[in-house]
């Protein structure tokens, strides 16, 4: 149903394929227009986009010490617990939660 096309980048003004399998899944999606960006213009702006902050990239959590109210074992927690509502470790949240 599809054939490849050469296409030029908006970004770079390199051409780049957008292949006939691509094509079909923009066409599965609904999306009307043609990509305008190269794939490694396209990843660098999604970079860009999310302020450089990866999966990897993220900034450490500060974690924080507390006492289970159900079982009494000492947790992390990421907020600073106040006293004025219980903490739970992991597992008894999960079976408060249900």
């Amino acid at each position: 149903m599809f054939q490849d096309k050469t296409l030029t980048c908006r970004d770079c003004g390199n051409e780049f394929v957008f292949s006939s399998s691509e094509q079909d899944f923009f066409a599965e999606k609904g999306f009307t227009n043609e990509p305008g960006r190269c794939p490694q213009c396209r990843a660098a702006r999604k970079q860009q986009n999310r302020g450089g902050f990866g999966r990897i990239n993220r900034p450490q959590r500060e974690m924080y010490d507390a006492t289970c109210a159900t079982c009494g074992i000492e947790t992390q927690v990421p907020f600073r617990p106040n006293g004025d509502r219980p903490v739970y470790c992991r597992d008894c949240f999960k079976k408060n939660s249900r």
